[in-house]
């Protein structure tokens, strides 16, 4: 008897254990984070292009069809590197995207802090999703303003912002805690 249970025990951790390490392996993969991160130059300006992937859920995504909108916030922080000394921030700023859906006219409309108060509109919730996690060519700060071959770190994060929901629909929607997400700090170091 005592063999037999042994054996399965033996049987159930060969099995279901190497199942649970693929599905924790395959779940963390869809942690959202920062990719294609970009700094560039223009004739004037420090360039940043990056994108969050992994950033929608289908809640999410019904969340908004249902008239919840949705708040992405990039964190940006440019700091000139110094030895023996603290670094100095050159930029500290946030940029925001917002997304709403107008049920009536079943389009999206997209609103990016960075880009003076323009507004897009599409019908295509895939461009949609593009508009909100896309960062693409943000002025991060003028070239005159950075030291020739000095060292710069440029640290980005990525944040869904957790939007004030009307009273009383916080008891109608408990899946909200589900939307919560930010990204891990990612730095860039360079010289100009």
């Amino acid at each position: 008897m005592n063999r037999i249970c042994t054996q399965l025990i033996f049987l159930f951790f060969l099995l279901v254990l190497p199942a649970g390490i693929l599905i924790a392996e395959d779940t963390s993969s869809l942690e959202p984070e920062l990719k294609d991160i970009i700094v560039t130059t223009s004739s004037t300006d420090l360039i940043l292009f990056a994108a969050v992937k992994n950033s929608f859920t289908e809640q999410m995504i019904n969340g908004v069809q249902n008239g919840i909108p949705i708040t992405f916030t990039f964190y940006l922080k440019l700091e000139k590197l110094r030895s023996y000394w603290f670094d100095e921030t050159l930029v500290d700023t946030s940029i925001t995207h917002t997304m709403t859906y107008d049920s009536l006219k079943e389009e999206y409309t997209i609103a990016r802090s960075n880009n003076n108060g323009k507004v897009k509109t599409t019908r295509s919730l895939d461009e949609a999703q593009q508009l909100m996690t896309e960062l693409n060519s943000v002025h991060v700060v003028k070239l005159s303003e950075l030291e020739p071959d000095a060292p710069y770190s440029l640290q980005l994060k990525a944040v869904l912002e957790k939007n004030t929901l009307p009273l009383g629909i916080h008891h109608v929607l408990p899946l909200t805690s589900l939307w919560d997400f930010e990204t891990d700090w990612r730095a860039i170091e360079f010289r100009y």
